[in-house]
């Protein structure tokens, strides 16, 4: 008897160029996991990104967290039966989303701290958005499962979250931004970082293992395959 797929609710849009990512590695895992012409089961709620940012860039999160949470509860009436929230920093309203269905959240900074632990790494370096990197909601959710991450300075924070919104989330990928990407990666490292967390769903645009000097882990792609792993779990 064929396997069955269950299927993944992704609220996606923040942005829509980390969400084609998210949509591309979840067929692609499907056809490498069984074969043929199997794709992904998948219901996708792409959202006006423009309309998200204003919410974070106000601090209403409580507006963002209903927002997100209606969603939820669309794409499960759509058939899902596992959600996923294809960005970093809207984890900061998880509890929310999780607490407005019946169906399980997969939350992306549990997926990667488990692939951290897994590896045997202990200090990831994180770059994200602002938000992820100064508040407690992801890194807080690492240190619970044991990791001591090392965040970048102010200025590097700074530049890192300009490059996020101003480029990456605009599909612009700049030659002086990686640069400055692995500059920052670079710094990390000489502080202690025994790994580094592309902590925002954009930065693997950037940067990969090519050009970073320690283990990569792109939030992107584990989680992703947290989600294809649980559709195909028995």
């Amino acid at each position: 008897m064929e396997r069955r797929m269950k299927t993944i609710g992704i609220i996606g849009g923040m942005s829509c160029e980390s969400t084609a990512l998210y949509y591309n590695r979840l067929n692609v895992e499907a056809r490498r996991r069984l074969g043929g012409l199997h794709s992904a089961e998948c219901v996708i709620w792409s959202v006006d990104f423009a309309r998200i940012e204003r919410l974070q860039a106000a601090g209403d999160w409580d507006r963002a967290a209903t927002e997100l949470s209606r969603i939820a509860v669309a794409l499960e009436h759509a058939g899902a039966d596992i959600l996923i929230i294809a960005t970093n920093t809207m984890h900061k309203v998880a509890d929310a989303v999780r607490h407005a269905t019946r169906v399980p959240l997969i939350h992306i900074a549990d997926a990667t701290a488990a692939a951290i632990v897994s590896a045997g790494h202990r200090r990831p370096g994180l770059m994200a958005t602002a938000y992820t990197m100064e508040q407690d909601f992801y890194v807080g959710a690492l240190r619970a499962a044991g990791l001591e991450p090392l965040v970048p300075e102010a200025d590097d924070r700074a530049e890192t979250h300009r490059v996020i919104y101003d480029e990456l989330c605009q599909g612009v990928v700049n030659e002086e931004s990686r640069a400055a990407y692995e500059a920052i990666a670079a710094r990390l490292i000489k502080r202690g970082a025994d790994c580094m967390i592309l902590g925002c769903t954009e930065v693997g645009m950037l940067l990969n293992q090519g050009n970073v000097a320690a283990p990569v882990f792109d939030t992107t792609l584990i989680h992703a395959d947290a989600a294809q792993e649980a559709a195909l779990a028995e």
